[in-house]
């Protein structure tokens, strides 16, 4: 796909439809695979926005309290979370709040299309903290329903961790953060999810 996308450039499209842009590899855990098989990375989501913009609903699928605390891009049409933090149950697993799924995540997202005056038919680009552990899921959720081109974001918003050196187990490797994209500590209210 990175060759067709090379040739379009070439031959000198100006606008490429978000089903030519698909260049991230598929993910090779099966979890952070999707039923479209439509990956790209952070890079190539910025892209899509840029040139496919009112035919591309970009959503950040993070808990809301997550991101005021790690970020957030204006990019971003709008913040549909696909889970949040429980703060009335621990994970038994793990020193952390329990997470659940949004109950209306699929509606939630239908109803931003329409609001754009979009359609099913429109690509979707779905993007959570580190690129598939939240992303593929809430895709996977669309699949069924109507929607025809769901996109994963693979390195998500603050990338993956190193596997070694002083800064070990940090997010500083690929993501929309680490790769020179825009965002900010401060949060656009028009576009954060709020609990109903």
């Amino acid at each position: 796909m990175k060759k067709i996308f090379t040739a379009a450039l070439a031959v000198g499209f100006s606008v490429l439809t978000a089903a030519t842009l698909s260049a991230a590899p598929e993910p090779k855990n099966p979890k952070q695979q999707t039923q479209w098989h439509l990956y790209v990375n952070s890079i190539e989501a910025n892209n899509m926005e840029k040139t496919n913009g009112d035919k591309v609903l970009f959503v950040d699928v993070r808990d809301p309290v997550e991101i005021m605390f790690t970020g957030f891009t204006d990019v971003v049409d709008i913040n549909i979370p696909f889970k949040m933090a429980d703060r009335k149950a621990w994970n038994p697993k793990k020193p952390v709040y329990n997470m659940v799924e949004n109950p209306r995540f699929e509606q939630d997202v239908e109803a931003a299309l329409t609001q754009r005056g979009m359609s099913k038919d429109d690509a979707i680009v779905i993007m959570c903290r580190s690129g598939g552990t939240r992303g593929a899921p809430a895709a996977n959720t669309l699949w069924g329903k109507g929607y025809k081109k769901v996109y994963v974001v693979t390195d998500g918003f603050e990338g993956g961790t190193l596997k070694k050196g002083e800064h070990k187990n940090w997010r500083l490797k690929n993501g929309w953060k680490n790769s020179g994209l825009p965002w900010s500590y401060k949060l656009n209210q028009s576009k954060m999810y709020m609990v109903r």
